[in-house]
């Protein structure tokens, strides 16, 4: 009985401590089994959650059964969206997958937390989109994981889509680049594409080069502002331009345990999505929002945190459905 009594404690103070949103209260919504374990102590689920991040190269991720291309995209700014995308990125490349970042965010933000050099004049992926450049050519390795790969944005990208509108296939020009024998050139197991907070050309060409999309959603009253214009405009590329493109991942961000409204926008979140939520919650952390500040991901500026931890927790979720394995 007190065994018992102990874990619903446990569940209860994720609630307000941890990167995890448990809205039933169920084991089912853990992302894995561990407390069905008869050595299951709540001292040692933690303690496995911090070797996964502190020692990542005893607990490799399984590989995605295909490459998977995945646009990350919310046209509403601020709610995490280059941070969900380096951050869950870092997690598979420190895990033992080969992961490749493209900045397709004229501010460059993604090229800045991964240790990238984005100057004018670097080559990048304004180079890409107009045939400058093959995709080998512009890639560059992150100094925080050899595993870890970027395509950057520099200054150029600003008046891109100017340019791209006068161009054949303007909608495709990243898609073409982004060929089964370029990608194959720079072995990548994941490819993460990072949109600007808009939906404009260069969102529309990350939608048509992708296999998926993953939407982060803030765990705050505006979070769903905008999200039926996003998912009308991947309803249109998907009737017209990319008919494989599915909606794969949600992951709920700043997430604040203290508050009801968090629980209620998860819940309703839960509700309409189903499924592709992720289970794993990034809570609402100082360490991540300090380690951009440090052109840093926060698992490489401090890799204890809670919010390293969960990004941690969402990549191996992520890579688990990814290679059909039961999460």
């Amino acid at each position: 009985m007190f065994h018992v009594k102990q874990r619903e404690l446990v569940r209860e103070r994720r609630l307000e401590t941890s990167g995890r949103c448990d809205t039933e209260v169920n084991p089912s919504t853990l992302s894995d089994d561990s407390e069905n374990r008869p050595d299951w102590t709540p001292i040692g689920e933690e303690a496995e959650r911090a070797a996964r991040v502190l020692h990542p190269e005893e607990y490799s991720f399984p590989r995605p059964r295909r490459r998977r291309v995945v646009t990350v995209a919310n046209q509403k700014g601020g709610v995490g969206k280059t941070t969900s995308a380096v951050n869950l990125a870092a997690g598979l490349a420190l895990h033992g997958l080969r992961v490749l970042v493209i900045d397709l965010d004229p501010q460059g933000n993604a090229s800045t937390a991964l240790t990238v050099d984005h100057r004018s004049g670097t080559p990048s992926v304004y180079e890409l989109l107009i045939g400058e450049v093959a995709l080998a050519d512009a890639v560059v390795a992150s100094h925080q994981s050899p595993n870890l790969l970027c395509v950057p944005a520099t200054i150029d990208l600003a008046g891109s889509e100017i340019e791209l509108v006068s161009m054949a296939s303007r909608e495709a020009r990243l898609k073409e680049a982004l060929t089964n024998e370029a990608l194959d050139e720079v072995d990548v197991d994941y490819v993460f594409i990072d949109c600007p907070p808009s939906l404009g050309l260069l969102t529309v060409n990350a939608l048509v080069a992708a296999h998926e999309v993953l939407i982060p959603i803030q765990c705050e009253y505006y979070a769903l502002e905008g999200l039926g214009q996003l998912l009308s405009n991947i309803e249109l590329v998907q009737s017209h331009l990319n008919p494989q493109l599915e909606i794969s991942t949600i992951v709920l961000t700043m997430y604040d345990g203290r508050t009801k409204l968090a629980d209620q926008v998860a819940d309703e979140v839960r509700q309409h999505f189903g499924e592709i939520v992720l289970r794993t919650v990034i809570p609402r952390s100082v360490k991540v929002s300090e380690a951009p500040g440090y052109g840093q991901t926060v698992l490489a500026y401090d890799p204890g945190s809670r919010g390293s931890m969960s990004y941690v927790d969402a990549a191996r979720e992520l890579a688990e459905r990814g290679a059909g394995v039961a999460a």
